[in-house]
This record gives structure tokens, C-alpha cells and sequence, in this order.
């Protein structure tokens, strides 16, 4: 098994939530109002000198499936480009 976290600029939620969608994964946990600063993707920290905020996803599921979701998320890189979104892939050695 594997955990897939997902970092997410809130804007492009409906975009992260249909790649789940075509990944048939429908198990997640959602954190939201994250703030931080990435290299490509700037500051954010909900305030008005730098708006935005991020979401995360994690998704505890089959390797299969997380090669799936790892696919999915690097041609939303593609097609978005400096949007946001980064996934991480984590072994996951329990779970109950």
C-alpha cells in the first residue's frame, strides 16, 4: 500500500477533484487553509500581500492505484504549469 499527498493551490480544486475522478479514487482526507511557499509555485499565506491559499489530499491506497494518481497529477502539471499542484508518493507500512 502507499499514501499519495497531494499539495494543491485552492484555485484549481474542481481540476485536482476530477484527476481523482479519473482515477476512480474515491477515499481521500482534505485538509484546507494550508499555507506555504514552494519554488515554482510562490508564497501563499492568506493575507493581502500573498493571497491564495492550498489544500491537501491524502490517499491511502493500492501501488497500482497510486501509479495511476502519480500519472494523472504530472499531466495536470503539464497542462496547468505554474498552478500549483505537487504529489508525493509515501510507503505506507500499517494501517487499521
Amino acid at each position: 500500500m502507499k499514501m499519495v499527498m497531494i499539495s494543491y493551490n485552492e484555485a484549481i480544486e474542481s481540476e485536482v477533484m476530477d484527476s481523482m475522478s479519473e482515477c476512480a479514487l474515491k477515499n481521500y482526507t482534505k485538509i484546507t487553509n494550508i499555507y506555504g511557499n514552494g519554488l515554482t509555485s510562490g508564497t501563499h499565506l492568506g493575507n493581502d500581500i500573498w493571497p491564495g491559499k492550498n489544500s491537501m489530499l491524502y490517499v491511502a491506497c493500492e501501488d497500482k492505484e497510486a501509479k495511476k494518481l502519480l500519472s494523472c497529477i504530472k499531466e495536470l502539471r503539464r497542462t496547468l504549469g505554474k498552478e500549483g499542484v505537487k504529489a508525493f508518493l509515501l510507503p505506507l507500512e500499517d494501517m487499521t
